[in-house]
């Protein structure tokens, strides 16, 4: 069995590595595409991230078992009318893949089609033991998309106004540099298996998540992975933060929206709050996988 995986675009999609890892230790091949174009036509499973699909390669492609892939809803601006429009235009495919039972209801397909809902998970070298961790370097690190940290400024600076160090792990934007207090280090791009040993530079994890739709219902998959290599965690507070600390028994510091209580929050009440990390091994990616129902039907 050869399984195609259509990208559709540059988001960071670290499912499509743990499907071909998974797809693979089972004996079968899979290839990534970045656009539909480049999948043959004799092709007998395609797997598309949406994104638009163009009717016309669903078409071409229609003597494949065709799945559609919903890792996320769409995001602003325009968010809910994208989601409407793909809800009424896409054509309609073999299989549909949610990340979460938000994410399903948001769509809205009522046709029939079988799903299955399918959250984040965590690469298994995050859950490595490390032969040596020093001494942190960083009071706080953060992972993940940087431009949504022009949200929150007040937070950078409340961090710097309390003396405390922050790690950025990834990319930063131009545009978020120009706020960068001065003790703020960035690492700029990493390979996704050095990031557990940068996480572990720093004291704390940093979860900042806007409060609007979609985000707030989303999986933060910078949360699992800090989970994984014991982070304590400071976050914002947002729905699906709280239902993540309910499920699975943690006890994150939540931060205030109010400007004062964020002034005062990262000086000595960030060392005495009593935290409680999840163990999230069950959240290794095989394991997630294993409970797709959709393996019955295409790895035969």
């Amino acid at each position: 069995m050869l399984i195609h995986f259509i990208r559709n675009g540059p988001s960071y999609l670290p499912e499509i590595d743990a499907y071909c890892a998974y797809i693979q230790s089972r004996g079968h091949q899979t290839m990534v595409h970045d656009i539909s174009h480049t999948v043959p036509s004799s092709a007998s499973v395609v797997w598309c991230f949406c994104g638009r699909v163009p009717m016309r390669e669903a078409h071409r492609l229609r003597g494949a078992f065709q799945i559609h892939e919903y890792a996320s809803a769409s995001i602003p601006p325009y968010a809910w009318l994208k989601d409407q429009v793909k809800h009424w235009t896409q054509p309609r495919p073999d299989y549909r893949i949610f990340q979460n039972g938000w994410v399903r209801e948001r769509m809205g397909f009522a046709d029939g089609v079988p799903h299955a809902l399918r959250d984040m998970g965590v690469a298994e070298y995050f859950f490595d033991a490390p032969s040596h961790t020093p001494a942190p370097e960083f009071d706080l690190v953060y992972l993940g998309e940087m431009s949504r940290l022009l949200s929150f400024i007040p937070v950078l600076q409340a961090i710097h106004s309390s003396g405390r160090s922050l790690l950025l792990v990834g990319d930063v934007p131009a545009e978020l540099q120009l706020h960068l207090p001065s003790n703020v280090t960035f690492t700029g791009r990493v390979d996704h298996a050095q990031v557990p040993r940068h996480l572990r530079r720093a004291r704390f994890g940093l979860n900042l998540v806007p409060n609007a739709t979609p985000f707030q219902q989303q999986t933060s998959t910078k949360v699992l992975e800090y989970c994984a290599v014991g982070l304590r965690m400071v976050s914002n507070a947002y729905p699906w933060v709280r239902y993540f600390m309910a499920q699975h028994k943690a006890n994150f510091y939540l931060l205030s929206d109010d400007a004062l209580s964020l002034a005062a929050s990262f000086g000595e009440a960030l060392n005495a709050y009593p935290y409680e990390v999840p163990d999230v091994l069950a959240l290794a990616w095989p394991q997630v996988l294993d409970t797709l129902p959709l393996w019955r039907t295409i790895l035969r």
